[in-house]
């Protein structure tokens, strides 16, 4: 058996390729040695056996898909297909959050590309426990405070379900054992499968937009409550659309995504409209067809651009981020850019493009999740 386990609708070419050999050519330019961002795109299974070579589409490379020396459990691409019925939740930091039929959720380090398959990171959390009228068999997102789980005291991982539930816990809590801090969010804009946590640097805060961006709520990681900060976000700088566009917009399916640009600071908050449409193959499909892009300021204005400047961003199922586009030179990445990444469709969108165009591939995609750069041990 020798099948390439990524997205059926797409036709990339498959590259064999060892990190080392990738770091001679495609390694970041900052002091600090990094793999490119990539997006998972499956595994080559191996013949009478439960594993795979991992392979991943490097952003910075054009149409390839590279094929590492890497094994991962196929059970991770297979979505509750292998004999433990894993199911993968989440990603952050190049970690992913999986669940299986114990309801264990475990960190793992399968898709980091430059983590060890010889000895994989396991880190098993305290068994969840669902709040009086919550539920946690639907899990929206998955967000880590560092990319160190598994030593860093200090890390911690917040899982936010469908409604209002949402826990905290500390995967390495020194001499004493791991537990949940479970909160009930009180407001109810935050309890949509589009409300999804993501962890602030900036201001050492789990943030969440409610539904419509127009309120944002915050945590305190070491002291969260069931009524958390809120700031209100006024809009500004709206561009005037085409009747056209508005009508599409008010047609569509709307998320909002908060995402913090660690290499300068600033905090975007991104609408994404989506539409129901078809495959290839017939099959219904949720249909990116609308970005728009706010920069938050500290008065909680949400200004409207088409100018991130040299950084890219990157949204998938994992918890979003972006890099400068000049620190991973390569044909297929370039400043002013967002990368896509979900169930339903991949792609990119141009900015600066008016009107709004959107390259895409149709889904369905098995592992919708993006890997930010990782550290390259000497």
């Amino acid at each position: 058996m020798s099948l390439f386990l990524i997205s059926r609708s797409l036709h990339l070419g498959v590259r064999r390729s060892s990190v080392s050999l990738l770091l001679s050519n495609a390694f970041s330019t900052n002091s600090l040695r990094q793999t490119p961002p990539c997006s998972i795109m499956g595994a080559l299974a191996c013949e009478h056996s439960d594993l795979g070579r991992l392979g991943v589409a490097y952003a910075n490379q054009t149409s390839s898909v590279t094929e590492l020396d890497k094994m991962i459990p196929l059970g991770l691409v297979f979505n509750g297909e292998d004999d433990e019925k894993t199911l993968t939740i989440g990603a952050s930091h190049g970690w992913i959050a999986t669940l299986k039929e114990d309801g264990i959720l475990r960190l793992q380090d399968d898709f980091n590309p430059v983590a060890s398959d010889a000895n994989p990171k396991r880190i098993p959390l305290p068994p969840l426990v669902t709040l009086p009228h919550c539920q946690t068999n639907i899990i929206t997102n998955v967000s880590m405070s560092s990319s160190s789980p598994e030593d860093d005291e200090d890390c911690i991982v917040a899982v936010k379900f469908l409604g209002p539930q949402l826990s905290f816990c500390k995967p390495a809590a020194g001499q004493s054992k791991p537990e949940w801090t479970h909160i009930k969010i009180e407001n109810p804009c935050f309890f949509s499968s589009s409300s999804r946590v993501m962890y602030s640097e900036k201001d050492n805060t789990f943030r969440i937009p409610g539904s419509g961006g127009h309120l944002i709520g915050s945590w305190d990681p070491c002291n969260p409550r069931d009524d958390p900060k809120l700031h209100k976000v006024e809009f500004q700088n709206l561009p005037k659309l085409p009747m056209v566009t508005r009508e599409l917009m008010d047609s569509c399916f709307t998320s909002e995504h908060l995402v913090e640009s660690r290499p300068t600071g600033e905090t975007f908050l991104v609408k994404q409209y989506k539409k129901t449409a078809k495959n290839e193959e017939g099959v219904a499909i949720l249909k990116t067809e609308f970005l728009m892009v706010f920069k938050l300021d500290d008065e909680g204005n949400a200004v409207y651009t088409q100018d991130m400047g040299d950084l890219v961003m990157f949204l998938s199922m994992s918890e979003p981020f972006c890099v400068t586009a000049s620190s991973f030179p390569g044909p297929g990445m370039d400043a002013n850019e967002i990368h896509i990444y979900d169930y339903d469709d991949m792609g990119v969108v141009y900015l600066d493009d008016i009107p709004f165009e959107f390259y895409s591939i149709g889904g369905p995609n098995r592992v919708p999740y993006q890997i930010p750069p990782q550290d390259i041990e000497n």
